[in-house]
């Protein structure tokens, strides 16, 4: 079983049902995870809204990135790429600005953090990529 304890099912509703998705931590560099994931949530339908305070203003993948997570409201989901110790503010911001799902990219756990949200009443996905998730389960 997985860090995060979802099955496939669960994986699946979250990336065929979420639409609105923040993305905290995207980069403008193509070699960067985060470029990637962004560019095939978009190009899967998704309304991506990136979030990275040092390119405010830029175009990246057809939206504007802004620079807090309170600019890319109203949002269902965030994908979180920043380190496991920088998760809890990002997540508590999360819940405040109701999101209903906590995606943290492969490598970033924040138990404490998941148990915050789950609380809350978010769906918490831990240590996962979207993009491998959609393949592997043949949604790409």
């Amino acid at each position: 079983m997985s860090v995060d304890g979802l099955d496939d099912d669960e994986i699946s509703r979250i990336l065929t049902g979420t639409r609105r998705i923040a993305v905290v931590g995207a980069s403008n560099k193509a070699e960067r995870p985060s470029f990637g994931v962004a560019r095939f949530l978009v190009a899967r339908g998704h309304e991506v809204t990136p979030v990275n305070p040092g390119l405010a203003g830029q175009s990246l993948h057809g939206a504007t990135v802004v620079a807090r997570l309170a600019e890319a409201v109203p949002l269902e989901m965030v994908d979180i790429f920043r380190a496991s110790d920088q998760v809890a503010p990002v997540v508590a911001e999360a819940i405040a600005l109701g999101a209903k799902v906590i995606w943290m990219q492969l490598g970033v756990i924040d138990a404490a953090s998941a148990d915050l949200a789950r609380k809350a009443g978010l769906v918490v996905v831990m240590d996962r990529c979207p993009v491998i998730e959609a393949q592997r389960l043949g949604l790409a």
